[in-house]
């Protein structure tokens, strides 16, 4: 998603690798292969694309790293699954990989190359699945693109490994009753297809293959979503610690649905932001996110908006979710403000418009992306000059509210607000502190306004 953040506690930034990084592959003009079917290389190489000219043979460009426990980041977690994705969720990598014992795995990305060969790297984001771990991305944990700007060609590869291509995982508060799903969804162009159980969610595989962890046990239903595919829901008996295999997603010659809406600004600096649909039972409530699939996102917005080939489902709509220093208007006094959940089946269905106002910046921690904190955390945040004061509230990364605090008082004479965390000690983990400014009618008791809100993907620290 653009504007994303991290994966551990270091963010990288990627960037192209043009013809100056070097290269000592030295292809024929063309070889003959096919990029879509992967043929006609030698063992060892991959069909690639070639800007200016026809496919021929590279060494492949791959992703290394290590999925680790965030409680312990020198501790590999075995057998998670990893995906690459890019920055709009679609599926990256050929396929997928599962981590050996030391939580290691390996990617190959297919990219556009020079004419020697060099990669144009795209910017890619991981995924990362496994039993009794909360998914990454998830909560408050999005991910950033990985620092690709310079691979380097090395045993017969473009290799990408660095801090950014390792991703730590947050072992679930509690794993009992829960199992796994294996299964296939069976339709074109099943790569990336989000499959969905309750809260549990997995990418399929460029084969449409999926494992699905931390699936609540008993009767489960298996759901799948991507823009412009149907497909029927499967069933499922799930036992705590099994495994259920040979589950399948089919294609369902059911009608597609459209959603469609308006967005609005008031007291905005711009007038352009984003709107995405995300699936209602990986909506975490607290934090206002969940699982967006692909397909549905849509940038820039700046009024109407309409999504088509909508798969039927259940949904709920976020605007001005992400980093855009815009949020949707806090006042739930008034239309336009409250989030919206629909359900899609074949017809077009209308959301009410959004009221969009300008975001109060977040100063820190967590401005630009999440941040390490010692000792006992200050929130500052930039001042609303029309306040009365602010409703401070800090969350745990799985949405739980830790510490509450409704009537910070207004500033005057400052250009910021801080806030010292009053609340229980901070174990090592994720946070996020959310300020919300406020006015009250005039009199003892007034009612309040709420005026405007950080953004939502904002204000995020790390604990170590």
């Amino acid at each position: 998603m653009k504007h994303a953040f991290t994966l551990l506690a270091v963010a990288g930034l990627s960037a192209t690798c043009t013809l100056g990084c070097g290269s000592d592959e030295s292809p024929a003009a063309s070889d003959g292969c096919s990029v879509s079917e992967q043929a006609g290389c030698d063992t060892g190489k991959v069909c690639e694309n070639v800007s200016g000219g026809e496919a021929a043979c590279f060494a492949p460009v791959v992703v290394r790293g290590r999925v680790v426990k965030s409680a312990d980041p020198k501790s590999g977690v075995a057998d998670a699954i990893v995906a690459a994705r890019d920055i709009n969720g679609a599926l990256q990598s050929r396929g997928v990989d599962t981590t050996d014992a030391d939580g290691r795995f390996e990617l190959t990305v297919p990219v556009t190359r020079a004419a020697d060969g060099t990669p144009s790297m795209p910017e890619l984001t991981l995924r990362a699945d496994a039993s009794g771990y909360a998914t990454f991305p998830s909560g408050l944990r999005v991910a950033l693109p990985i620092d690709a700007a310079e691979p380097k060609n090395v045993d017969g590869q473009w290799r990408i490994e660095n801090p950014s291509t390792d991703v730590a995982l947050d072992r679930l508060p509690s794993t009992d009753g829960l199992g796994t799903v294996r299964g296939v969804v069976r339709a074109d162009d099943a790569g990336g297809t989000l499959v969905v159980s309750g809260e549990a969610s997995a990418l399929a595989a460029q084969d449409g293959t999926f494992t699905l962890f931390n699936v609540a046990s008993g009767s489960a239903e298996i759901r799948g979503y991507k823009a412009g595919i149907q497909l029927a829901p499967a069933a499922a008996t799930v036992r705590a610690g099994a495994t259920v295999e040979g589950v399948e997603l089919l294609a369902s010659a059911d009608p597609l649905g459209t959603v469609s809406g308006t967005v609005s600004f008031v007291n905005a600096g711009t007038s352009e932001t984003s709107v995405v649909l995300v699936v209602k039972s990986t909506f975490n409530q607290s934090l206002a996110r969940g699982e967006v699939p692909i397909g549905l996102r849509q940038f820039p917005v700046g009024g109407q908006y309409s999504f088509a080939g909508v798969p039927a489902g259940d949904y709920v709509v976020l605007a001005a979710f992400e980093n855009d220093g815009l949020v949707r208007d806090p006042d739930t006094a008034i239309g336009g403000t409250v989030i919206q959940e629909l359900t899609v089946g074949s017809a077009l269905v209308s959301v009410p418009g959004f009221k969009i106002t300008g975001a109060l910046a977040v100063l820190a921690p967590g401005a630009d992306g999440p941040e390490a904190v010692t000792g006992t955390p200050t929130f500052r945040w930039a001042d609303d000059s029309s306040e009365d004061g602010y409703d401070v509230t800090v969350y745990d990364t799985f949405g739980n509210a830790i510490f509450h605090d409704p009537d910070v008082a207004r500033v005057t004479g400052s250009a910021d607000v801080s806030l010292t965390y009053q609340g229980p000690t901070l174990t090592p983990g994720y946070y996020q502190f959310r300020a919300v400014s406020w006015r009250a009618e005039k009199g003892a008791g007034g009612a309040r306004t709420y005026i405007s809100a950080t953004e939502d993907l904002k204000g995020v620290f790390v604990i170590e």
